[in-house]
């Protein structure tokens, strides 16, 4: 059965993205291209991340929650299959290079990004 397995990241939104990520690599010492980055101890593939998005993206639409979450599975196809029997609207998919995406809004309207890695973990 397909599952959650754990915090692929956090995404919010800003004034200015640029500036946050400076922010957290000068004074916390965590930085990466998508912004805080968190790698996992057990895994060194596996990481976490704090992502600042500009104010004006829509990329969480149709939430207007100012975040969005980001959760790694081990199965996506398992995972859609799961949700849409139980009557969850897939707003959409998509397969990159690091890994394989869907999006879903949750009972109070917050998108949820679901993301399977490229190596097929979650």
């Amino acid at each position: 059965m397909a599952k959650v397995t754990g915090l692929g990241g956090l995404f919010y939104k800003v004034d200015d993205v640029e500036r946050t990520k400076r922010w957290y690599q000068e004074m916390l010492g965590v930085g990466g291209e998508w912004g805080a980055m968190f790698q996992f101890a057990d895994d060194p593939g596996g990481s976490s991340v704090l992502s600042p998005f500009a104010d004006s993206s829509d990329y969480f639409a149709p939430s207007e929650k100012p975040f969005m979450l980001n959760l790694r599975v081990d199965d996506l196809d398992g995972m859609i299959a799961g949700l849409e029997s139980k009557g969850v609207e897939i707003l959409g998919r998509q397969d990159e290079s690091y890994g394989r995406f869907a999006w879903i809004l949750d009972c109070d309207g917050l998108k949820v990004e679901l993301w399977q890695d490229a190596a097929g973990q979650g």
